[in-house]
């Protein structure tokens, strides 16, 4: 039964209600309008209007033809009218005898969907429909609207009459159930729209889920100015549903309503003594003749205009906003003007629950009043005109302004700014949805330390890198690091999962600074995603990754130029780079299946390590950032790092020959793990403190000499060989030294 019979237009029979919004029109409509007082006999009379009467002349029971006159067909005796003949017996019905209650009683969230309450807009429905009159766009203000109504109506004694036949009234408002509140959870439904498909539905549906806390503008207005002792105030003509307001601090009421009233374009008036909120609409303006202005001295001309600079005027506005049907997660609308292209950005904030769309037309409608507002003036009016007042609007020479500054003495001197009433008219916007995220439980995270040399020559040399890998991702991830398994404090946050996964083939060693060509190494990873490079790409830093068997210090580095997908999350490696950094010194003879892989990106972070501790056993936990290090699902790891970034890089061209004297000459060539691939330096760095390097001669498992020198080179004369007592081949191994981290991976010729 149609609670409003409204269309757009002022030819409309009911406008003086003021709207299809209005709570009286509404109330009024229940038992009373269309259904009840008149009827349209077809189309043709309804898109008239030509209102019907609706009356029984042969027996005075208008109520039989009335579909909304509920009292009178409760409190009647009823006579069957069969063929038309009114049957002279009555039926058993007693009048009276029993309550009624709606089973169902609801509006959809659309406009004007009061004209048609049951009428509801699904496209894959053959019985899909807008209501009567309705432009289609969303509008949770009637259905909320529509619900006051019915409950205001419903409840006053003076429409639903006490019964004589049993305790309670004609209408049992309490047991009738509002249409149409849904089993499934919200934000589940309508986010979830791959497991129902009527998600899109919602929007301007008959759901009650997520929009049973909507609260009326009037009612938030009303309550914050109760708040302040303002008592005086008329919020009748306020328009808006409130979704969901956030007030972190204690302020005054005008910060306060502020929002509100940006938000949901509202005037505030002192009229009488009396706060009067009004919704900015630009219609029914006050008319002035030019002719008939009045003339003042502080003014230069009857009527100054004036006109803000382009350059005032930003080119794009941003608004954040607290998004609803959702997580309530803080996000951005976006508006611009689409003939600037300037990168003025104006950034505006509301702790208003909006959903996308509503942020959307809010920030497009700032820039609107913002363009149209540029344009000022200022006049005078006589005293005759006193009852225009600030917020009233005005036209004059064909253009519409609202009045803004008033200052009455002899004469109303007035400034104005000018309005385009279309800006405040209902605009539906398509903003993409962020979609539904569902819940995922924390789960424990599967934590590694990579002891790494140095790989930019901008890390901290001794501190070892830290990542995570967890399915599904919790979310960001604290590392808590202490001396002892309490009294943690956060040393790192890891904000996203490093590509992780295990090695399905094994990779035998390879001569580092060329391109390995054997057979694809066969990676399967939980997360993330692999990805080809050119070789350019590659030398110059792409694709960067470490194989080793999960302990800190035991990783090499390698790198890759092709990543083929062969099957779900497993990826074949091939053209790589073997032993970068320095890594070559701790090549296995293979990596077995089954070996670490880890991807060398950002997901990795150094931990803050002090220098002291090098070397020294600490505990770590890792777990959710929010919920501490002492959540059930934090995971604890202790372990001491060497720091392998000051490790000396293993020499290299290692050779020794044999004198015809019996003397063995070892040469070698240095290396650096500090800028060592300058081309423009004449001479390497060095790295340490010193040069210097170990030397040790070893005659199957026993060591025969060790000896430390500064050269690049050692003689291992047939006098010491003697004193050696050296019968048989020799292994000779060189490393270099530092002061700071001791030998470094040692290199071996056999003699």
């Amino acid at each position: 039964m149609p609670v409003s019979d409204w269309r757009d237009g002022e030819a409309h029979a009911d406008a003086h209600w003021g709207g299809v919004h209005s709570a009286a029109y509404l109330q009024a409509n229940i038992a009373g309008g269309e259904g009840y007082d008149w009827y349209y006999a077809d189309a043709a009379g309804a898109t008239a209007q030509t209102r019907l009467p609706i009356t029984d002349g042969a027996h005075g029971e208008p109520w039989v033809f009335r579909v909304k006159d509920l009292r009178g067909w409760w409190s009647s005796s009823h006579h069957n009218r069969i063929d038309g003949v009114r049957a002279a017996a009555a039926t058993a019905w007693v009048a009276g005898s029993k309550p009624i209650r709606f089973t169902e009683f609801g509006c959809a969230a659309i406009d004007k969907a009061s004209n048609q309450p049951n009428v509801f807009l699904d496209p894959k429905s053959s019985e899909s429909g807008l209501p009567h009159y309705s432009n289609g766009l969303r509008d949770d203000l009637l259905q909320l609207r529509y619900y006051q109504a019915m409950h205001a109506y419903w409840t006053d004694p003076a429409n639903n009459p006490d019964a004589h036949l049993y305790a309670g009234r004609m209408l049992d408002f309490d047991n009738s159930l509002a249409w149409a509140w849904d089993a499934r959870p919200f934000p589940a439904f309508p986010g979830n729209s791959q497991l129902w498909s009527d998600g899109p539905n919602y929007d301007k549906g008959h759901w009650l889920n997520g929009r049973s806390s909507n609260e009326d503008l009037a009612a938030v207005i009303g309550e914050i100015c109760d708040a302040s002792a303002v008592s005086a105030l008329d919020v009748s003509k306020v328009q808006g549903v409130v979704r969901g307001y956030s007030l972190g601090d204690v302020t005054s009421a005008r910060a306060a309503l502020q929002p509100l009233t940006l938000a949901y374009p509202t005037d505030v008036i002192e009229r009488d003594g009396a706060l009067r909120f009004q919704a900015r609409t630009g219609l029914g303006p006050q008319a002035l003749d030019a002719e008939r202005l009045a003339v003042s001295p502080e003014l230069d001309a009857i009527i100054e205009r004036s006109r803000a600079a382009d350059a005032e005027t930003p080119a794009h506005l941003r608004l954040s906003f607290i998004e609803a049907e959702g997580d309530f997660g803080i996000t951005t609308a976006a508006a611009s003007f689409p003939d600037r292209s300037g990168d003025v950005v104006s950034q505006s904030e509301l702790p208003l629950v909006l959903t996308p769309a509503e942020a959307t037309v809010i920030a497009e409608r700032w820039m609107a009043e913002a363009r149209v507002s540029r344009d000022t003036a200022r006049f005078a009016l006589p005293r005759s005109k006193l009852a225009i007042g600030v917020g009233d609007t005005v036209t004059l020479q064909g253009q519409l302004y609202r009045v803004d500054r008033l200052e009455q003495s002899d004469l109303q001197l007035i400034e104005a700014m000018r309005i385009d009433s279309t800006v405040y008219e209902p605009a539906e916007v398509s903003v993409p949805s962020r979609g539904w995220s569902p819940y995922q439980a924390s789960v424990p995270v599967y934590p590694l330390f990579l002891d790494l040399p140095l790989l930019k020559g901008t890390e901290t040399e001794h501190a070892p890198h830290a990542c995570v890998a967890a399915n599904p991702w919790p979310g960001p991830i604290a590392l808590w690091s202490s001396v002892a398994d309490d009294a943690y404090t956060l040393n790192r946050q890891l904000g996203q999962a490093a590509v992780l996964g295990v090695t399905e083939t094994a990779l035998a060693q390879a001569d580092p600074g060329s391109w390995d060509r054997g057979p694809a190494l066969r990676v399967r990873i939980e997360s993330g995603a692999l990805q080809s490079a050119s070789a350019l790409a590659v030398l110059s830093g792409a694709n960067i990754a470490a194989i080793g068997d999960g302990s800190p210090e035991n990783w090499e580095v390698f790198q890759f130029t092709t990543a083929t997908l062969v099957a779900p999350k497993t990826y074949e490696l091939s053209m790589r780079l073997r032993g970068q950094a320095g890594s070559d010194g701790v090549q296995l003879a293979v990596w077995p299946v089954g070996s670490l892989f880890v991807l060398l990106d950002d997901a990795l972070q150094q931990i803050d390590l002090p220098l002291s501790a090098r070397g020294l056993q600490r505990f770590y936990r890792f777990g959710p950032a929010d919920l501490g290090y002492d959540a059930a699902n934090s995971v604890l790891q202790t372990a001491a790092f060497n720091g392998i970034g000051l490790r000396p890089y293993a020499v290299a061209h290692l050779t020794a020959r044999q004198a015809a004297g019996g003397d063995i000459a070892l040469h070698w060539v240095r290396r650096t793990r500090i800028d060592g691939d300058n081309w423009q330096s004449i001479e390497m760095p060095l790295g340490e403190d010193g040069e210097a390097y170990l030397v040790r001669v070893l005659q199957g498992a026993t060591l025969k000499r060790e000896v430390t020198v500064s050269a690049a080179s050692w003689t291992y004369t047939a006098a010491q060989q003697a004193a050696d007592t050296i019968t048989g081949p020799v292994a000779i191994s060189v490393a270099q030294l530092s002061q700071r981290f001791g030998a470094g991976p040692a290199r071996t010729v056999a003699v």
